[in-house]
């Protein structure tokens, strides 16, 4: 199980889709209701900066809050019709679409039970959950504003697919909110592949320490929460999932193995 939580992404393409549902149904089963709504390693400021202000709810999750917030820092999302791809279990779709009033902010995850999971849970206007593939999206062209995507490309069958679907759902002077894990070694064929598909990079950040920070202060709470919804046999795997300290995961952070960045990217027609 610690196996396939570390190296799920390395599994051959026609695995990763069908270990991810089963790896969603894992997490209902064990959380049946939304005490683990975010999914992502999260962000804290290192230099200084304002913590934003949330709501008392909101604060258990404040790290994994902030760093969609930081995705979408600089991008307009107030009236505009926003997709988030891999929505997980919904928490960062149902933050944005409170605090940054869109116009309406469709969530989209390849897991049916996941898509049922946040459809009875969540219930905020103009915020709606589809079933859906990242490489195929069921949209037509020129549909949303903004893409949103966290924390869930690296998983996917053929993300230079994923990134040329975003291109053609988004309009004209659209912006791509896209932030993940990378190898070293990869960043440059993953810049490559963002500008094979039509997109200029405006903004590009390094933001692996903010991540290492953020696991350091939610260690607590993840640790506790695990310990009490999972059982004992499952424990080690999902505190591998979380990313919480001593884990390979979170060393992997520590010792360089993985990078994590976010990226501004915009759809500029000529």
């Amino acid at each position: 199980m610690d196996a396939f939580v570390e190296n799920y992404c390395e599994f051959p393409v026609v695995m990763r889709q069908p270990m991810w549902k089963i790896w969603h149904k894992l997490l209902i089963r064990f959380d049946k209701d939304i005490s683990a709504n975010f999914m992502n390693y999260g962000y804290q400021s290192i230099n200084g900066e304002n913590p934003i202000s949330l709501l008392n709810d909101d604060e258990k999750n404040r790290y994994c809050i902030q760093l969609y917030d930081h995705v979408v820092e600089k991008t307009e999302l107030y009236y505009k019709d926003v997709l988030e791809v891999g929505s997980g279990r919904g928490g960062g779709a149902h933050y944005l679409s409170r605090y940054y009033n869109p116009k309406s902010y469709t969530a989209l995850d390849i897991s049916k039970s996941i898509i049922k999971f946040c459809n009875l849970y969540y219930n905020e206007p103009g915020l709606s959950f589809v079933q859906g593939s990242a490489t195929n999206l069921p949209f037509k062209n020129d549909s949303f504003d903004v893409v949103v995507n966290v924390e869930s490309a690296r998983c996917y069958s053929d993300i230079q697919q994923f990134f040329n679907e975003t291109y053609r759902v988004l309009r004209n002077n659209g912006t791509f909110c896209f932030a993940d894990m990378i190898e070293p070694g990869k960043l440059e064929t993953i810049k490559h592949q963002l500008r094979m598909a039509g997109f200029v990079i405006e903004h590009k950040n390094d933001i692996t320490e903010n991540v290492v920070a953020a696991l350091n202060h939610d260690h607590e709470r993840r640790e506790e929460l695990i310990d009490k919804k999972v059982p004992g046999f499952f424990r080690k795997a999902f505190k591998q999932f979380a990313g919480t300290k001593g884990t390979e995961r979170y060393e992997s952070f520590k010792n360089g193995k993985f990078l994590y960045y976010s990226f501004t990217l915009k759809k500029i027609l000529d």
